[in-house]
């Protein structure tokens, strides 16, 4: 290196941003993704014995896909190559694998070729990796935010190990930006700079698990904020809430205003108001409350409030959350808002909470009889000659396709557990009972 690339290494070095400058340099500093590079876990096995072979790193944006990258980097005794997906093209790649090639023949030296952003690759740049890390040329370290059994070919995926990184806790995040604050050689340590605690909390939750957006947002606080008469930059709620761009709203996931939203959320569903519950709605996506715990709020209510008095709500919502969590924020918003308008207008039962409560506490609290024979399996061997089935009635082969055969145990008999209200469908659903329970002749509902 010439004295002039070492200058300009430097210099980029210390104009960095601060998540940058932050990058941990070896696996004991970062932080986060126990689940995978844990002391005991194959992957921290791997990087220390520098034995690693082709993996994918897939996960959300600031959880660490690069760093680990850059780690391997810093730990492996072979050549380490990088390139964008979004920049690389194929040219790229051969010159990559021709100097691959050379080291291994003439150095004996291995290339970890790193791509990151893997996914932008189409199918034929992706299918022109598979043999070179199938012989081992070169070790491939790909990194992705989209879901790589979706973007990624299977030939490459089978040659490859997955690990996907979660999105940093609150506490980790915390602990970063005390890092950055208190760090003097790469962190904001020289501008005798404080944080509150309100703003420093703030700016954990509102990076949901993204290290990277909380540094950017630190760092800019500290440099555009000016000292107060003391000489120390302080970093308030509200210079907090200007350097991530968003307003702070009474909303601890951990605390009373998480249950308080949640359950006004719920109540507004059952009470069948969709602006209240899309407006409660609204305020947990932009505390920044998971997708998943709202959806499985939604499906409970579909279930518990709805049930069969609009049986599609419970399709509606369940559709509704699996389409959330494969999508993401912010388009979320709005599949979340169209099942919780839909739970909130629909017709309202409770009858299928009874009727499992019912049926629950029957089961508790008395003697469990029984099964009658001729419902009792009569597969298995034996079965036939302990009498088991014997004396069942096909219901398809009578009028109406039901039978009068009774089926709760002798001692339940005449035992009512489900009582369909009169809303909706379960109006049409309470007839057919009321005519199969014996309480019409003919068949005409």
């Amino acid at each position: 290196m010439d004295l002039f690339s070492y200058m300009h290494e430097n210099a980029v070095k210390k104009q960095a941003p601060l998540a940058s400058r932050m990058r941990p340099r070896t696996l004991d500093e970062v932080v986060g993704q126990s689940h995978i590079i844990g002391r005991d876990k194959l992957l921290y096995r791997a990087i220390t014995a520098d034995q690693l072979r082709s993996v994918i790193f897939y996960g959300p944006p600031g959880t660490g896909k690069t760093t680990l990258a850059r780690v391997i980097a810093g730990t492996t005794k072979g050549e380490f190559r990088q390139i964008n997906a979004t920049s690389a093209g194929k040219k790229d790649m051969e010159e990559v694998v021709e100097e691959a090639k050379k080291l291994l023949g003439m150095e004996g030296r291995k290339t970890v070729l790193f791509i990151d952003e893997i996914h932008r690759f189409n199918k034929s740049q992706q299918d022109y990796l598979l043999p070179f890390v199938e012989d081992g040329t070169v070790i491939l370290v790909g990194a992705t935010t989209e879901n790589p059994y979706f973007e990624v070919n299977g030939a490459l995926l089978s040659r490859s190990i997955i690990f996907e990184l979660k999105p940093l806790t609150k506490e980790e995040i915390t602990g970063l930006l005390k890092t950055a604050m208190t760090d003097n050689e790469r962190g904001m340590g020289l501008y005798n700079a404080e944080i509150e605690d309100k703003a420093l909390d703030f700016i954990a939750d509102v990076a949901n698990g993204d290290a990277r957006k909380a540094l950017n947002a630190l760092e800019l606080g500290v440099l555009t904020t000016s000292p107060d008469a003391d000489g120390v930059t302080r970093i308030t709620l509200s210079v907090a809430e200007e350097c991530i761009q968003k307003r702070a709203v009474r909303y601890d996931k951990d605390g009373d205003n998480h249950y308080d939203t949640i359950s006004a959320f719920i109540k507004s569903m059952r009470g069948s108001d969709p602006d209240a519950a899309v407006y409660y709605l609204a305020r947990m996506l932009y505390a920044g409350e998971s997708v998943t715990f709202v959806a499985r709020r939604i499906m409970i209510c579909a279930a518990e409030d709805v049930g069969n008095a609009d049986p599609q709500a419970l399709q509606v919502a369940v559709s509704a959350a699996l389409a959330a969590e494969r999508i993401g924020m912010p388009e979320s918003g709005i599949i979340l808002s169209q099942a919780a308008a839909y739970v909130a207008c629909a017709p309202k039962s409770n009858s299928a909470v009874n009727a499992i409560e019912s049926a629950m506490e029957a089961v508790r609290n008395e003697k469990t009889p029984a099964i009658p024979p001729y419902l009792q399996d009569a597969h298995y061997k034996g079965a036939a000659e302990l009498g088991r089935g014997r004396g069942y009635e096909y219901a398809h082969l009578f009028p109406n396709h039901f039978s009068t055969q009774q089926y709760l145990p002798d001692e339940y008999k005449g035992r009512t557990f489900y009582e369909p209200g009169d809303l909706g469908y379960e109006k049409h659903i309470k007839e057919w009972l009321a005519f199969i329970r014996g309480g019409k002749k003919d068949a005409d509902v």
